[in-house]
């Protein structure tokens, strides 16, 4: 990866900006099968408007760094793609992962790249599968969050989703007394897993916890000291990779395999390490696009409150969600209700929208039964 240099103002003295956003766009997105397979994961897939969840993650960042100042960590396989997609990303700025190794690693090499050559570094790590508006409001709430870091070298800012519902699909964070000088910045007493639907109406009516959004701000040294302090094998093979690029295919493959909440935030928020965990709210349109139940939120209704993408003819059909992504053919419902009906050119999968999060019991079933090339 080349070297990020400093950006020239016209007009002004030399200034050092220190400014980064990293988009992480790995993961093979299961639960969006048959659309989202190996070769085609979820964040690729032009799924809003002809754009992909990755593209429209890139044009939020634009509200706050320049293109050269956002990097995108994704599957190697797909950095051809993900270049393609965004033709204003200098191509240095793609780190290709040879194999997954979840969000820890994802944030991690970055942070140990970036800190190699900017010491000063700030990163905002952001995600590239939800949906979130107004980017104006985004931009903003990421703005105070970049501030906080700023301010305090220790400090792991997380940003926390206001929830409009009681919702059982998210993880959630407890928030506690307000940071003095930031709006909407609150100290973290702990994290909370996927809820019950009592936990989770608890939650909303005590007011104090939010969303766990799965994005950051931190300097690259505050996240790489707790990497040093917790996971120092972590910490030795990230910062050799970053001084050794060449070593990427013998490096990566043998990192801890585990998240950054798991490994990071949570046991710094419990007093471990070094740090502080600090939470921005995000006063948005927040929409993690996870399965099919969220994607249908996103998709055009027909008059039958079904959720529809493609050629779908219904009649007497509602509240299904169907979505066809074979060109040149359409898809026909009669009378039922409460399902999910995808199409593409190889697969079709009609389950009952009660149990779309199974989806991925089916495809290690279609893998096990049909053969790889289904997956």
């Amino acid at each position: 990866m080349p070297k990020l240099g400093v950006i020239g103002l016209v007009g002004c003295p030399r200034l050092r900006v220190v400014r980064y956003v990293v988009i992480m766009a790995g993961g093979s997105g299961t639960r969006l099968w048959p659309l989202s397979r190996k070769g085609t994961p979820k964040q690729l897939l032009g799924l809003i408007d002809g754009k992909s969840l990755l593209r429209l993650a890139f044009e939020r960042s634009l509200a706050t760094v320049p293109a050269e100042r956002i990097l995108v960590v994704t599957g190697a396989p797909y950095s051809d793609v993900v270049a393609a997609q965004l033709p204003e990303l200098p191509p240095g700025n793609i780190l290709g992962e040879p194999v997954g190794r979840d969000s820890l690693n994802a944030v991690a090499w970055p942070a140990a790249v970036l800190q190699a050559q900017d010491s000063d570094a700030v990163i905002a790590q952001v995600t590239a599968d939800q949906v979130i508006e107004p980017v104006e409001t985004f931009a903003a709430c990421l703005e105070t969050a970049f501030a906080v870091a700023e301010s305090d070298p220790h400090a792991l800012v997380t940003l926390g989703v206001v929830p409009t519902c009681a919702h059982t699909g998210y993880g959630y964070l407890h928030r506690g007394a307000a940071l003095e000088g930031f709006s909407g910045a609150h100290a973290v007493l702990n994290f909370a897993e996927k809820p019950m639907q009592e936990v989770a109406e608890e939650y909303l009516a005590s007011g104090e916890y939010w969303w766990n959004a799965g994005m950051f701000v931190w300097r690259a040294s505050a996240l790489l000291e707790q990497l040093r302090l917790l996971l120092p094998d972590t910490y030795a093979a990230v910062t050799e990779l970053a001084a050794r690029p060449e070593s990427l295919n013998e490096i990566f493959p043998r990192l801890f395999k585990t998240s950054v909440d798991y490994a990071v935030m949570e046991p710094v928020s419990a007093g471990r390490g070094s740090g502080r965990v600090v939470a921005v709210a995000l006063p948005v349109s927040w929409r993690d696009v996870g399965g099919y139940p969220s994607l249908a939120e996103i998709l055009p209704h027909d008059e039958g409150g079904n959720a529809v993408a493609g050629a779908v003819v219904c009649l007497d059909a509602s509240g299904n969600t169907v979505v066809n992504d074979d060109a040149g053919s359409v898809v026909a419902l009669l009378g039922v209700t409460g399902l999910v009906v995808v199409r593409t050119a190889e697969i079709t999968m009609v389950a009952r929208a009660e149990d779309a999060e199974r989806v991925k019991a089916l495809v290690a079933k279609v893998s096990a039964d049909a053969g790889q090339r289904y997956v």
